[in-house]
């Protein structure tokens, strides 16, 4: 774990699963709007090479490991963040999720081992690191956690993520009621297939997957999940709490 010397006025960011993909989409989007970024992974090799290209873009970058489903790892790198924050830690994205090596088969298939490890990291880990984060979060804070539109589509053979996915949807709600009686706000973005490393390894098709589903007829791009993220944590979203903003170029209207 490092970190290195930062202006004050600047606002910092933990973002979660950041090792590649998204997560390193987002640690890069924050890091081009000034933001203090941390990245967390339980790659810390992947950690480290996000955290490198972070600085590269001229922002201050942190990095460590983290296993997002244990309650003492994650007590401790929220510590360490706020240290690299001067004591507070003002934005959380909860990204980290198991998704790639996810084994698509019918619900009565699924391997309950398999079952218990994706609700681990995509919605235990979200519960654990919010509440290790939340210590440090101030007034103004913002946690933002990565839901999926799959909750509305309903994607066959992928129980389990789905599940867990919309767990995260209703996990937002209620800790936006009981965060935001400090004046934080807790929102869910819910992307549709986005083209990343992990998203293109699933299918041979993925460039085009879906395209013809949507209003707006592309794929979608980190890019796209990014901005949502930025407004969710920024100032024009102050009074937008427990909500869950869907991205994915109109293929569901909610």
């Amino acid at each position: 774990m490092s970190f290195s010397a930062h202006p004050q006025a600047a606002r910092t960011v933990l973002v979660t699963g950041a090792a590649g993909g998204l997560g390193r989409a987002f640690a890069l989007g924050f890091a081009e709007r000034g933001y203090r970024v941390a990245v967390a992974d339980l790659d810390a090799d992947g950690a480290a090479e996000t955290a490198r290209l972070v600085e590269k873009a001229g922002a201050d970058a942190w990095h460590g490991r983290v296993d997002v489903t244990d309650p003492a790892a994650t007590a401790e790198i929220a510590s360490r963040v706020a240290e690299f924050g001067g004591g507070t830690i003002d934005v959380l994205v909860n990204n980290a999720a198991v998704y790639a090596t996810i084994t698509r088969s019918a619900f009565e298939d699924i391997d309950p081992a398999e079952w218990d490890l994706v609700m681990a990291v995509n919605l235990k880990g979200p519960w654990l690191m919010t509440r290790a984060v939340s210590p440090y979060l101030p007034e103004g804070g913002r946690v933002v956690n990565l839901s999926s539109a799959t909750v509305y589509s309903g994607s066959e053979q992928w129980a389990h993520y789905v599940a867990s996915k919309g767990g995260v949807i209703a996990l937002t709600r209620v800790m936006a009621k009981e965060l935001g009686r400090r004046g934080i706000t807790v929102n869910a973005i819910a992307p549709g297939f986005t083209l990343t490393e992990a998203s293109r390894g699933l299918l041979a098709d993925a460039e085009s997957y879906g395209v013809d589903r949507g209003a707006l007829r592309r794929a979608s791009q980190p890019g796209d999940i990014v901005g949502a993220a930025l407004y969710l944590a920024g100032p024009d979203s102050g009074f937008v709490t427990g909500q869950t903003m869907v991205v994915d170029g109109g293929r569901q209207f909610i």
